[in-house]
């Protein structure tokens, strides 16, 4: 039995970068109202509840991203997938309601508007981390999912053992 399995998380250096900033400014914000007692920005000294929310918003946001993973595993029963945290179940895709699986290059923005948790009308929903590879799945009730992948071959090796069509890459 051969399976593939790939976990990717978003560690691309200017999402750090942003990342890092947006953490920099929590500690500048948190430094001028408590230990300074002054203002930052349009949120006073005396101002706790805007200051709370403005840091819960900081944490929450970079909490999110970096707790982001998409998880697939490819088997002879089918393709199982997850995007943490928005999916908090896999969920299985059987080798039966398959009409098409093949890895293929994509245009991340032109055709889904970036990366993430994608809906594009008339393409499907992607699923997708990073660069511009993907494993694209034709259902037999038409819908189409495409889950981003950084090991393409290795992906389509799997599917061309288990899935009947495998146009490739």
């Amino acid at each position: 039995m051969r399976v593939f399995q790939e976990k990717q998380r978003f560690t691309q250096w200017w999402l750090q970068l942003i990342n890092l900033m947006v953490v920099a400014l929590l500690v500048y914000n948190g430094y001028q109202w408590f230990v300074l007692g002054e203002a930052s920005g349009n949120v006073g000294a005396d101002e706790t509840g805007v200051q709370i929310a403005v840091m819960a918003t900081m944490l929450l946001t970079v909490g999110f991203l970096y707790s982001c993973a998409l998880e697939t595993t490819i088997d002879e029963s089918g393709i199982a997938y997850r995007f943490f945290p928005i999916q908090l179940k896999h969920r299985k895709i059987a080798w039966k309601d398959v009409a098409q699986c093949h890895t293929r290059t994509y245009r991340p923005i032109p055709e889904y508007g970036g990366w993430g948790y994608r809906t594009s009308y008339g393409k499907g929903k992607a699923l997708n981390i990073k660069g511009n590879q993907g494993i694209q799945l034709v259902l037999t009730n038409g819908k189409k999912l495409l889950l981003g992948t950084q090991k393409p071959e290795a992906a389509q090796a799997v599917i061309s053992k288990y899935c009947t069509d495998h146009e490739g890459i």
